[in-house]
Order: structure tokens, then C-alpha cells, then sequence
């Protein structure tokens, strides 16, 4: 069993409201809400194994208000009262906040306790363990192709603006106005083929050892999982590499704060999870899941629905 929770964006700031204005987000109070998944899962029969912490812990305005290094602290401690591994996805938020060189530094850097089991780029924060027998867990960095947390004048940052200028004609590149492809935009980012090719050789490994596999990104790689904007660049890429092997079973990620779920046509199930920031504080969105042989079965809490995903 595990627990999933995404996009907490804690500040220490009064409420707010998202990018468009109209969705209520609740910055403080989703430090508290994040306390009580905690607790809830520290009581939880049978215990759990592991968080997947599906990324956007901390929100942007951290950044402008000097305040990111203390905000992140304060989320690490309340996840550190586990007594079980957090596994980070590294989202738009965290590279609002730090550079991938000072992530690499933080208790966010979790391929760190994984083992060097990722990409060769150590900034690429992608990784593979095996929390139980025939179980693998891959996580992928959807912000490996990305403007943010660049420097500027590296050939990274100037390969990611040049594929997201040739696809986003507008001024403001957050913009998905009158776009053909509406995800290519800056907050969202994509998967190198470097890392791709590494996911494939983790899926080959699995299907010659008959592991079941759980893939987490922030961003969703599927259309009907999202909305058509919070998509990864070259989701149909990581698609390809996940449709060639028979392993991955469920693919989490967060983003898109209203949280959606499909099974594609491979029988894989992918599920975005609601965010915690726009959640009432006499709610909560979290969730534990439990690994069958066949089945996983998700229990949520507030505004996660329950759900039972059969491989």
C-alpha cells in the first residue's frame, strides 16, 4: 500500500485565486491538510509502504516573497514524520521556486536515496526502485525538456525555448490561446530522448521479470487525462515507449488540479490526482492504494474518489 497526494503549493500567504482568477486556492491551509493525510496514514491497517508525492509542493509566489527555502522546509517536515520513503516528482512549481542545480540539493532530490538508478544526467530527476517483489516503481521528470530551471544561456534551455517557440506563436508563452496544440506551453515540459531511452531499457527489464509497474510524472501523458493543456510536451513519446512493453499498469501524476482518470485502449490505467491547493480546508485530497496481484485499488479522501483500476 502507498499514499498519493499532489499539487499542496503551501505558502504562508492568505487565500488566492489560480492564473484565470475564478478557482479559489487556499495557501496556507494546505499545509494543515497535508498534516492530517499524514496522520492518516501513519495510522493506516496494513501500514503503507511509501508516499508518491506527485510534485508542486510548494507554490511559485514563494519565490517572489523570499520565502521558498523555508516553505519547502516546512512541507519536508510534516512529510518527514513518516516513517516510510517520499518519492518527489520535481513539477512547474518546485522549478518556479529553485533551479534543477539547488533541487539536486534539497530533500526533494529523491532518485538520491533511489540509488543511482536514473538517467546519466543527475539533474534529470528520473528514477526506478522496487518497493516490493515484482513491483516496480519508475519516476519520470516531465520537466527534463523545459525552459524552467534552466540557465538561460544553456544549450538545455535554448533547445527547450526554441521547440516551444516553433509550437506557441503568442506573446506570453503560458498562453494556450488559438494554439493547434494547446500543452505546448511554458508551465508544462517534456521527456529527452535521453531519458526516454532509459525508461525503455527499465520496461524491458520489467517484462523479462514479470513486474507489474507504476509510472509517475507531475504533468499527465495521456489526452484523457487532462484537459488538452496540462499535457507533456512529447506525451505521445512516452506513450509509444510505455504501449511497446506489457508492465506499466497505471501512470499518476498531478498537475491539473481537477484531477481526471482514463484507461487507454493497452489496458493501461492513468490517473491524475486532484490538488490539494484548491481544496476547502473542511476537505482534504489524498488518497491510499492498495496493490493486488490484479488490481489496484485507490481509497480517497475529501474530493478523491474511491476506485478500483483491474490490470
Amino acid at each position: 500500500a502507498f499514499g498519493v497526494i499532489a499539487d499542496i503549493q503551501f505558502a504562508d500567504a492568505e487565500d488566492g485565486h489560480d492564473f484565470g482568477g475564478y478557482r479559489r486556492r487556499y495557501y496556507r491551509h494546505s499545509l494543515r491538510l497535508l498534516r492530517e493525510a499524514v496522520r492518516e496514514w501513519a495510522g493506516e491497517s496494513p501500514p503503507i509502504d511509501f508516499v508518491l508525492q506527485l510534485g508542486d509542493s510548494i507554490d511559485g509566489q514563494n519565490a517572489r516573497r523570499g520565502e521558498a527555502e523555508n516553505a519547502l522546509q516546512q512541507v519536508l517536515e510534516v512529510l518527514g514524520q513518516l516513517s516510510v520513503p517520499v518519492h518527489h516528482a520535481w513539477g512547474n512549481h518546485e522549478l518556479y521556486n529553485f533551479s534543477r542545480a539547488r533541487l539536486v540539493h534539497t530533500g526533494l532530490y529523491s532518485r538520491a536515496a533511489g540509488g543511482s538508478d536514473g538517467p546519466p544526467d543527475r539533474e534529470c530527476h528520473a528514477y526506478h526502485c522496487s518497493p516490493a517483489p515484482r513491483l516496480r516503481l519508475v519516476v519520470l521528470d516531465s520537466y527534463d525538456t523545459s525552459t524552467l530551471g534552466r540557465d538561460p544561456g544553456s544549450p538545455h534551455y535554448q533547445e527547450s525555448l526554441r521547440v516551444l517557440r516553433e509550437k506557441n506563436t503568442n506573446d506570453d508563452l503560458n498562453s494556450p490561446e488559438g494554439l493547434k496544440e494547446p500543452h505546448f506551453v511554458a508551465f508544462n515540459g517534456g521527456f529527452s530522448q535521453a531519458q526516454l531511452d532509459w525508461f525503455d531499457e527499465v520496461l524491458k527489464f520489467s517484462d523479462e521479470n514479470q513486474e507489474k509497474v507504476i509510472v509517475m510524472a507531475h504533468v499527465p501523458i495521456h489526452p484523457c487525462a487532462s484537459n488538452g493543456v496540462c499535457l507533456a510536451w512529447n506525451y505521445e513519446a512516452a506513450l509509444s515507449v510505455i504501449h511497446t512493453h506489457r508492465c506499466v499498469v497505471c501512470v499518476l501524476a498531478g498537475h491539473l488540479h481537477d484531477g481526471a482518470y482514463c484507461q487507454d485502449l493497452h489496458g493501461v490505467h492513468h490517473l491524475t490526482l486532484e490538488g490539494l491547493i484548491e481544496t476547502p480546508p473542511h476537505s482534504n485530497a489524498f488518497g491510499t492504494v492498495h496493490v493486488y496481484e490484479d488490481k489496484m485499488v485507490l481509497k480517497g479522501r475529501g474530493r478523491i474518489p474511491d476506485r478500483v483500476m483491474h490490470f
